[in-house]
């Protein structure tokens, strides 16, 4: 297969991610490497599918891959224990074996959704991701971090459990609307801050060519993120510290999307504003001077941070902290930068510092708010 193969030690097998424009009709010959051909359940949404789902089934089916499909409804309100139920129930509909895999074709929501059903059904089956979102490319199809949502906090209930194959076709994001690829872009920019310097200073340079989503440099910079990121999960799978620091921006981020039911902010749209804060808090607590946060800050307002829904409080975001995973005892946790390719896990016990950061974003009071409607 040409193109880019990047392997990611994990427990036990190597997860193989290929990077190549229009490399979907090779998913089903990949497999069949891999995996004896016989059932799959493919799970995808009501968005993804008719763009993408013909290609990939035909690619299966030609290997002799008998396939069942399990479509999902977009967005975050999808990833529940509900959601997981009923496709456990696709997967006896499929006859699915213990090397059986469950395949995610979609974004974030998709793969974390089909992702927390294989490492759970039958105590765990072959996870195989398709990210079609620029988030999910770079971030969330690589690393094993799989779960779903509860009423009191994002991603409470999850295992850390790698897929064995990652296929990024950097060409699909040609379908993705400005809105979202936007939200991806805040997730490249992250991994500069936090592990990768010079990838940082070249996002300084050309982050036209990202905006543009030009074939090449796009495919350039997920591969540079997807390297940095099975760098810090080689270190640290199982999030037992190193790891952490790829949680910048979420702390925050998280309890934005939590507060407001998941309705009213992309994923990457609300870590953007938990990178802001989180910028904030470090220089303000003398963790990173303020040259290195201006660079920051220029390259994160490029893509404007989407402005605060009506009547929500800091009280509120708050109070959806409390449930943060990283917070030990009482204390929360941030991952603050101390330099551009560097970052700290960062106990913060002044919930009035917490709350004078969040409230400068609730007041309008960021200089690259994006303007016009909540939508």
């Amino acid at each position: 297969m040409d193109g880019q193969e990047l392997k990611i030690k994990t427990r036990g097998f190597d997860c193989r991610v290929y990077i190549r424009n229009d490399l979907l009709g090779e998913v089903g010959r990949a497999l069949r490497l891999l995996f004896p051909s016989g059932r799959a359940l493919l799970v995808s949404d009501q968005n993804v599918y008719p763009l993408y789902g013909d290609r990939v089934i035909e690619s299966l089916t030609a290997e002799k891959w008998r396939v069942k499909t399990a479509l999902i409804k977009p967005g975050e309100r999808s990833k529940t224990l509900a959601g997981a139920k009923k496709l456990y129930e696709a997967c006896f509909e499929a006859g699915l074996d213990r090397n059986s895999p469950v395949i995610a074709l979609g974004g974030g929501v998709v793969g974390d959704l089909a992702g927390f059903v294989a490492a759970t059904f039958m105590r765990g089956v072959p996870l195989v991701m398709i990210p079609t979102s620029l988030l999910a490319q770079v971030d969330s199809s690589v690393g094993g971090k799989v779960a779903v949502n509860h009423s009191r906090g994002k991603n409470m209930i999850g295992a850390i459990y790698p897929p064995r194959l990652v296929f990024v076709d950097p060409l699909v994001l040609k379908t993705l609307s400005l809105r979202q690829f936007r939200a991806g872009a805040a997730e490249v920019i992250k991994y500069g801050i936090i592990e990768d310097g010079a990838f940082f200073r070249r996002l300084e340079e050309e982050f036209d060519r990202l905006l543009a989503a030009e074939a090449g440099f796009l495919a350039e910079a997920v591969a540079a993120a997807v390297r940095s990121k099975a760098r810090v999960v080689e270190k640290d799978e199982f999030e037992r510290d190193y790891r952490r620091i790829l949680n910048f921006g979420h702390t925050i981020g998280h309890a934005l999307e939590a507060a407001t039911a998941y309705r009213y902010y992309l994923h990457g749209e609300a870590v953007l504003i938990g990178m802001v804060l989180a910028v904030s808090l470090a220089e303000q607590l003398s963790y990173l001077d303020p040259a290195p946060a201006g660079r920051i800050n220029r390259l994160l307002g490029r893509l404007k941070v989407k402005k605060p829904p009506a009547g929500l409080t800091a009280g509120e975001v708050i109070a959806k902290l409390e449930h943060d995973k990283k917070r030990r005892r009482d204390e929360l946790v941030f991952v603050l930068p101390n330099q551009i390719g560097s970052a700290l896990m960062v106990p913060v016990n002044d919930k009035k510092t917490i709350a004078a950061a969040i409230n400068c974003y609730l007041g309008g009071n960021l200089n690259f708010i994006e303007k016009g409607t909540d939508n």
